[in-house]
């Protein structure tokens, strides 16, 4: 598991230097409006929708409520088949380096930021985080149930 986390993080390198800072100051703006000083905010989750055609992120509440935006110019007018993947590479690269920002942000837990496409579709969830557990990647947890079935094989077999 720790080699497909590791492709995972390599996989998102063909992402532009700026389009990484363009989508940390994203959620960092996210972030500044729950500070971990205000009471906690009750909140499942945090939409966020990258539109294909101008590259736009926009971060919205459980009521679709707007509470970001921004531009990433490498997304606009991204016609690739792989679109959505990659975009949830760099979004969860990012959350994961702003691990401790997020899990401080002043929302109840759990909750999650969750990917959704033009049409507030989901795609898939991104990052969630409940006190202890924080599951950053489906991927990572997809093959837990064979790893621990054969895991249990061989220790009977021993």
């Amino acid at each position: 598991m720790f080699f497909r986390y590791l492709f995972l993080t390599f996989a998102t390198m063909k992402a532009s230097e700026q389009t990484l800072q363009q989508t940390e100051r994203a959620i960092r703006k996210v972030a500044e409006k729950f500070p971990s000083t205000e009471e906690a905010t009750q909140l499942t989750d945090i939409h966020v929708r990258v539109l294909q055609e101008t590259g736009e992120i926009l971060i919205f509440d459980d009521d679709d409520n707007e509470i970001n935006r921004c531009v990433v110019e490498q997304w606009i007018d991204n016609k690739d088949d792989s679109f959505y993947q990659d975009v949830a590479a760099v979004l969860r690269r990012v959350l994961t380096k702003m691990k401790d920002t997020i899990e401080k942000m002043s929302i109840l837990k759990p909750f999650s930021f969750v990917l959704e496409n033009d049409d507030k579709e989901t795609i898939e969830e991104l990052y969630l985080v409940d006190d202890d557990i924080v599951i950053l990647d489906d991927e990572l947890m997809a093959d837990l149930d064979k790893d621990l079935d054969n895991f249990l094989d061989k220790l009977l077999k021993d």
